[in-house]
């Protein structure tokens, strides 16, 4: 027995560290399953694509109270303004118990109704025939929206396909859904194929009225851009937009680059062009003014860095900026004389010159000194035009 007794002693120990290294391992599990389950149930989530990202999101304290502002004017729906029935419901008696009513007086109500929907179905005729001169010619109607015939001689209207581009491409209805609308709302029958081929053939028809929108857009004194992700069956596209005072111009695109921004604005575009500071804008060659709120929203997030909530520095430029907002809102509404309006934008040059060559030392002061430095000519553009 003493012979044994080391042998033991060795698979004792051993058997305790195993244990311990079981132990040790089952909580490392269990950790990176806590971990693991929030990723699982993030890639499960339908909204996955869309979705804001938590970086994105607004503090809890930070959030706006929700409704209108306290104090703002009642609001009610308006008379309307004019009428198509009239009903009067004379009070002839006490409803409960057919006693005389005593002090009878009108109560004026407005009600608005949705008539009852029924597809209005036209049977159009046209002519077909062979002249001597052009070949095959035919009659046709300004609602008919294609001269297909037999199996696909039943069509949608225009307004109706107004209707249905408007809730797919407008509010966002999937196919199915602006089918499911369709038929639930108005009797029509149609299916997800053939509402898409229908709204290609919307955007056939439209082609002139988006050229002619292009057109507007290059010839216009300022143009605003942006670009966003946007979801087209997988990523890795972009939502570009084209505003102006009148209009705006969506394009969606593979690509985030300036080839993009220069096919839609033209090579030569002679507007001022307001955009963030996305190197993509950069390479065209035209007037720029570099949005402030976007500035201002960087300096912020800069601030929110660990010590620089009280960075001199980065306060200058937010008053800088400032001052050029209540500038340019002054000459816009032509509260302040030219002359004086050079003065000050003078003034906020010098400024501006001596805040880029400052030297800086806290970390989150230099990627905005960097930044507003490389934009230096589109910084207060707006005062100028």
């Amino acid at each position: 027995m003493e012979d044994v007794q080391p042998t033991i002693a060795t698979l004792l120990q051993r058997i305790a560290m195993l244990e311990s290294t079981v132990f040790t391992l089952q909580e490392e599990n269990r950790l990176l399953r806590e971990q693991l389950e929030p990723q699982r149930r993030t890639s499960a989530c339908q909204a996955a694509p869309f979705r804001r990202r938590e970086s994105k999101k607004v503090p809890n304290d930070k959030k706006k109270r929700p409704g209108r502002q306290i104090g703002h004017p009642g609001v009610h729906r308006p008379v309307p303004e004019h009428i198509d029935h009239e009903i009067e419901k004379p009070l002839d008696g006490c409803p409960k118990c057919g006693s005389p009513v005593n002090a009878c007086h009108p109560v004026e109500q407005f009600i608005e109704e949705i008539p009852p929907v029924r597809p209005r179905v036209i049977r159009l005729v046209t002519w077909e025939g062979l002249c001597p001169n052009c070949g095959e010619v035919h009659s046709t109607h300004p609602l008919q929206t294609s001269r297909a015939r037999h199996a696909a001689k039943v069509q949608l209207g225009p307004r109706a396909l107004a209707i249905t581009t408007a809730l797919n491409k407008h509010f966002g209805l999937s196919m199915r859904r602006t089918c499911q609308v369709l038929s639930k709302l108005f009797g029509l029958k149609l299916s997800p194929g053939g509402l898409s081929q229908a709204t290609d053939r919307v955007a056939d028809r439209l082609s002139g009225k988006y050229d002619a929108l292009l057109t507007d857009i290059r010839g216009a004194p300022a143009t605003f851009a942006d670009e966003t992700s946007w979801w087209v069956g997988q990523p890795g596209w972009w939502l570009w937009t084209f505003t102006t005072a009148k209009e705006t111009l969506f394009h969606v695109d593979q690509s985030r680059s300036s080839a993009v921004a220069k096919q839609i604005l033209g090579e030569d575009y002679q507007g001022v062009l307001v955009s963030d500071c996305l190197s993509s804008y950069d390479p065209l060659d035209c007037r720029k003014h570099k949005c402030i709120a976007h500035h201002l929203r960087a300096i912020s997030e800069a601030k929110e860095l660990p010590d620089h909530a009280d960075s001199a520095y980065l306060q200058q430029w937010i008053v800088l900026f400032k001052v050029v907002i209540v500038l340019h809102r002054l000459a816009v509404e032509g509260k302040m004389e030219a002359a004086t309006l050079v003065e000050r934008r003078t003034h906020l040059e010098r400024w501006i010159d001596r805040l880029l060559n400052e030297s800086v030392e806290r970390a989150g002061e230099a990627p905005i000194r960097n930044r507003l430095r490389k934009q230096r000519e589109h910084l207060i553009g707006c005062l100028y035009d």
